[in-house]
């Protein structure tokens, strides 16, 4: 019976994730915050087409960048400059594929938020797709 009850265990702790948006980059403070984007409004139209990206304001500390992958998967991004202290040049710019921060001119891929040589990656956002919606949230 002990075995079961240890095999059980180590089951249910190997099968737990962690589902936390663990925010390590100290320049980017943690909100909370629940965003449902209509693609059908004219304003957001352009995400239904892969390649697309919009910056998004009222939202996490500097707005948000949310980004079109592959026409039904969506991926998004504080709009705050993750290797800069949050300042008045330090909210990013969509620039097709990449976001620019204005801070110091570098430049993330939208498709990762990774820029080569930074220490830290654009901080991400959980995405979910209903429909013609999708709700972005922390």
């Amino acid at each position: 019976m002990k075995n079961y009850f240890f095999i059980l265990l180590i089951l249910l702790l190997c099968n737990c994730s962690n589902d936390s948006n663990n925010n390590s980059n100290p320049n980017i403070p943690n909100y909370n915050f629940t965003i449902d984007i209509n693609t059908d409004l004219p304003t957001y139209n352009n995400l239904k087409f892969v390649s697309n990206g919009m910056y998004i304001p009222n939202a996490g500390a500097r707005g948000i960048i949310v980004f079109n992958t592959t026409g039904t998967a969506y991926v998004a991004y504080d709009a705050a400059c993750p290797n800069q202290a949050l300042s008045a040049c330090s909210t990013m710019v969509v620039n097709g594929i990449t976001a620019k921060c204005n801070c110091d001119n570098f430049e993330y891929n939208l498709f990762t938020g990774q820029c080569p040589g930074k220490e830290f990656p654009m901080k991400p956002y959980r995405v979910e797709t209903i429909g013609a919606i999708i709700r972005v949230y922390n």
